[in-house]
């Protein structure tokens, strides 16, 4: 059985491999860049956010309590 799974394997990276066939027809190349920059200037934001206040206060919260009993404890 492992036999026909590896071959059924090795049939289909084969079959994959060939399927297509892919020449590079002209080379790659990069174009020419000329950058020149002068100075600039950051923009400049006035921001008026709110006005946040945070605090804590200890409450109690009521959890339920949830009791599981196996379906059949003898089956193991």
């Amino acid at each position: 059985m492992k036999k026909i799974v590896v071959f059924t394997a090795l049939g289909g990276v084969a079959l994959a491999l060939s399927a297509c066939d892919v020449e590079q027809t002209e080379e790659a190349e990069l174009p020419e860049v000329n950058v020149e920059a002068s100075g600039g200037n950051m923009p400049e934001y006035d921001v008026d956010t709110a006005d946040v206040e945070l605090k804590t206060e200890e409450r109690t919260v009521e959890v339920p309590v949830i009791e599981t009993e196996p379906a059949d404890a003898d089956a193991e």
